[in-house]
């Protein structure tokens, strides 16, 4: 089907480019990009966007899938429907599934799986035409119990896109040889600096607030002695690292010293440290308790400008669904984390692009191009003969956060029951 996109606003951060263009799909390809394209066949569809946004597709460095172990709170289907519907045209997920993804064998299962996902689905006509492409993540250690190393050669040779276990690795002289191992492979390598002997049992960011709250508390330093002491290993050994979930004012300064300093380091924050801080707790509601917690009014001042200076390369998702039943609990009970990936994108545009505190491309830049860059991946630019691998978003759509609204099987989202205004239209990929 050739598609012609008139008068939409095109952001792409590969070019640089913020304005109001036709674009021509066809194939598969964007086959014309102008002010105005008039000669067109007589089979086009010609779709009028004025208002609307056209961006290079949106990439997730790191979400939760369910399955395999707990599909109850999400399957691979659900999952890439959810990202679809979020305008996410790549998705990673992480390894901590039951079992593992630790071996050869679970990869090539889950990527048949993935596969008999999309054929099944066949040719539905509607944003789910296009499914994301998936990417997982292969565990640093067996089970990702932090204990022993797996077989890294093995797992890259499978498909891996990278290697964490996406927990906290405590263990410097592990990690430390995993860096050593993992020079000539090529593959990124992710880490979460996170001292749990100083989390201790917390559940906040130390402050006023946790006071406040009665909630016991976790000190800033548990994410920035941790990530001193990775930093200090990639000056020694030289291995590109990419930092998970920072979360912290110290840590964006950490990072922004190393990278001057010339250490080859990429960092992520998550969707959620940037919109919203401590005072929130204040609903007890389950789905903010996340791991690192809500920072304090200063973190996220120091997160935001990182992401706009690109001290912090990407923004992540860190979609993390849990059923009803495991979120219906105290909130220092209730197990850390919230879904995402369907309420990332219109939220933030919402509070930081409509506020005029990001520009359009600095924010679609952290969500497209740069985590692609962490991943050792490229996003193709919005011009003549380069695949179409784009995001359609409606910034003025509103819509209801509900159950029968969501494609993910969870619930478990602060923001459930409320408007949100945007709404990603399509994606191409």
């Amino acid at each position: 089907m050739t598609e012609l996109l008139q008068q939409v606003r095109v952001i792409d951060p590969v070019s640089e480019i913020d304005g109001l263009f036709d674009v021509l799909i066809a194939d598969g390809y964007i086959q014309a990009v102008a002010s105005r394209i008039s000669d067109i066949s007589s089979d086009t569809q010609i779709r009028d966007c004025q208002g609307l946004v056209l961006g290079t597709g949106l990439v997730d460095l790191y979400s939760h899938s369910g399955e395999p172990g707990f599909e109850e709170r999400e399957t691979l289907l659900s999952l890439l429907q959810a990202a679809a519907a979020g305008g996410f045209t790549r998705v990673s997920i992480l390894p901590d599934t039951s079992p593992a993804i630790d071996n050869p064998a679970l990869v090539a299962q889950l990527q048949q799986r993935r596969a008999e996902g999309q054929r099944s689905r066949g040719g539905e006509e509607s944003l789910h035409s296009y499914s994301p492409l998936l990417y997982l993540w292969g565990a640093i250690t067996l089970d990702v119990a932090g204990k022993q190393m797996t077989e890294l050669a093995d797992l890259a040779s499978a498909g891996v896109v990278g290697f964490t276990d996406g927990k906290p690795l405590e263990n410097l002289a592990l990690v430390r040889g995993v860096l050593e191992y993992l020079q000539p492979l090529g593959k990124p390598v992710a880490f979460w600096p996170s001292d749990r002997q100083l989390v201790a049992n917390g559940v906040m960011r130390e402050g006023s607030d946790a006071l406040r709250f009665g909630l016991p508390p976790i000190p800033a330093s548990a994410e920035t002695t941790a990530i001193a002491a990775m930093l200090e290993l990639v000056a020694t050994i030289g291995t590109p690292v990419h930092i998970m979930r920072v979360s912290t004012s110290r840590s964006v300064e950490l990072i922004a010293s190393a990278k001057a300093a010339g250490l080859p380091i990429t960092a992520s924050t998550t969707w959620m440290h940037l919109l919203l801080d401590t005072k929130a707790v204040k609903s007890y509601n389950t789905s903010l308790h996340l791991d690192p917690p809500l920072g304090n009014l200063g973190d996220v001042a120091a997160l935001r400008a990182g992401v706009r200076a690109g001290v912090i390369d990407a923004i992540a998702i860190d979609h993390t669904p849990y059923s009803y039943e495991e979120k219906v609990q105290a909130f220092a009970e209730a197990p850390a984390g919230a879904i995402g990936l369907e309420l990332a994108l219109p939220l933030l545009w919402q509070y930081l692009v409509e506020t005029g505190e990001f520009t359009a491309l600095e924010l679609w830049r952290a969500l497209s191009s740069s985590p692609a860059q962490c991943l050792g991946q490229k996003v193709s630019a919005i011009v003549p003969h380069q695949p179409a691998e784009l995001t359609l978003f409606d910034p003025q759509q509103t819509w209801k956060v509900e159950r029968k609204s969501l494609y993910t099987l969870s619930q478990n989202t602060p923001w459930l029951g409320q408007q949100l205004k945007g709404h990603v239209v399509q994606i191409w990929c």
